[in-house]
């Protein structure tokens, strides 16, 4: 098994797309990338940890290889906005990719860069590629939320469907 942390904007939207893959072992949401350990949701939220709101990814790469998360990630974000996905605005929603080695590393620039070239968006492609730092699990409200909550998260999700769609068709 190994190891994929990616934020892009509110974590209960980045769940489901990896939740139901073959070869996904389990999706987490939580916190990383800040300078506050074990960060509650309130301290992320006031812009003050510099935390993201992201999903840990633990996964089979034999059944489903990085760069496939990598498509997936992509699909469910906006890469041209650095200030936030959606209607989520601030530091703590920005677009990561978290790499946990060179090889992570290098397949997610390389997808980055064939995302900017392939002319999809009319803007510049900012997604940040970082290295992982400490990943928090978020509290257990947060867990899973499109299966807890699912007409709360279809509300909260209908404008990035509607972005993905566009951008993406009916994937």
């Amino acid at each position: 098994m190994e190891r994929a942390i990616f934020a892009g904007g509110c974590f209960w939207c980045m769940v489901q797309p990896f939740d139901e893959q073959p070869g996904v072992y389990s999706v987490l949401s939580g916190y990383t990338g800040g300078h506050t350990e074990n960060p509650t949701y309130e301290e992320v939220c006031s812009h003050t940890t510099g935390h993201t709101e992201a999903v840990e990814i633990i996964f089979d790469p034999a059944i489903l290889p990085y760069e496939k998360l990598l498509a997936i990630y992509w699909q469910q974000t906006d890469p041209t906005d650095a200030f936030g996905q959606f209607q989520d605005r601030g530091d703590n929603y920005r677009p990561v990719i978290y790499y946990f080695d060179e090889t992570q590393r290098e397949a997610a620039e390389k997808s980055r860069e064939q995302l900017q070239d392939s002319g999809r968006f009319d803007h510049p492609i900012v997604t940040t590629i970082e290295p992982a730092q400490t990943f928090y699990p978020a509290e257990e409200y947060h867990q899973a939320y499109y299966r807890k909550n699912p007409g709360n998260f279809a509300r909260n999700h209908a404008r990035r469907e509607a972005f993905i769609n566009m951008h993406w068709g009916n994937h």
